[in-house]
């Protein structure tokens, strides 16, 4: 699959994790780099719960795009474990890569993100500004300064300090070539053509706990979680018209909530059947038949059985 004859010399590949305080861009920034979506993005902070692998295939090497949940101050057992995740993922990639959103000033949870980080020695560590299409030339000019500051208050080095946007695409190809740079030579570790390597149950329970948290109020983001209880192919379909059978459960914590989710008449949670159906369509490449039912699992995020089951 790889021969090492046919990799041009000089090839690196190796692991990169986008972090930052909750909702800084990161996800947006990976599906950027890898040229597609394979991680969810939204609007509400706190949607990013598993560790996606985005890979980048260049010419010149192989980039591995760790997504991790925002770090925070947990209130839930929930948030303990989602912190946990983010710590140990640090201490395993190559490059830890900190997003600071350039229409935001640099805040306290920053700080207390880049004091954590510099615990961890040995990674090479670089700053990113996001959204610079939020800010002006003036704005982002002190955002940079602010950053080599924060670095040089917390004692950490950046290797580099790269403005970017990921909607409008600046600076996405010269992020790309940075973070390869940074990389140890070596062959590639996924083989070409993998964008990730989540099983597809895991991306399709994203894409819909993603369709269920566009547009509900706020009371909603953290007490949702999908389980996709089933998936195949159903069976008797000719080749050449598939029907991918997806059946899966949206868990909420209280009873009120299930109504939010359901919506008047069931129109809500038929409105995020259709729009989830066509991101897991896009995503996979096959029509879908997409089952939903919402349940109610009573505080499932301070429940350590809960959590289990549904999968933290």
């Amino acid at each position: 699959m790889f021969g090492s004859l046919d990799l041009p010399e000089g090839y690196r590949s190796g692991f990169a994790c986008f972090v930052g305080r909750p909702n800084v861009g990161k996800s947006t920034l990976t599906n950027a780099l890898v040229g597609q979506k394979i991680v969810i993005t939204s609007d509400k902070p706190q949607t990013t719960r598993t560790v996606v692998r985005g890979i980048v295939h260049r010419p010149d090497g192989q980039l591995v795009l760790v997504d991790t949940p925002g770090l925070h101050r947990p209130r839930t057992l929930l948030g303990e474990r989602l912190n946990d995740l983010v710590k140990t993922t640090w201490a395993e990639v190559d490059v830890v890569a900190v997003c600071f959103p350039a229409d935001e000033k640099i805040g306290p949870g920053d700080t207390f993100l880049v004091n954590e980080l510099a615990k961890v020695r040995r990674t090479t560590k670089i700053a990113i500004a996001t959204k610079t299409d939020l800010a002006t030339p003036e704005r982002i000019g002190e955002h940079l300064l602010d950053i080599a500051e924060l670095g040089r208050t917390t004692g950490t080095e950046w290797a580099e300090i790269v403005p970017v946007s990921s909607v409008g695409g600046d600076q996405i190809g010269l992020l790309g070539d940075l973070l390869v740079a940074l990389m140890p030579e070596g062959p590639p570790l996924y083989p070409d053509g993998d964008l990730t390597d989540a099983p597809e149950e895991i991306l399709a329970a994203e894409l819909i706990r993603e369709a269920a948290l566009d547009g509900v109020r706020d009371e909603l983001p953290h007490s949702i979680a999908v389980v996709v209880e089933e998936m195949g192919l159903r069976e008797g379909r000719p080749d050449d018209k598939p029907l991918l059978d997806i059946h899966a459960n949206l868990y909420v914590e209280r009873d009120s909530q299930k109504g939010i989710v359901i919506g008047k008449k069931g129109a809500r949670l038929r409105e995020v059947g259709t729009a989830a159906r066509k991101q897991i369509e896009a995503l996979l490449g096959t029509p879908v038949y997409l089952d939903l039912h919402v349940k109610i699992a009573k505080d499932w995020q301070r429940d350590p059985r809960q959590l289990r089951k549904l999968g933290f």
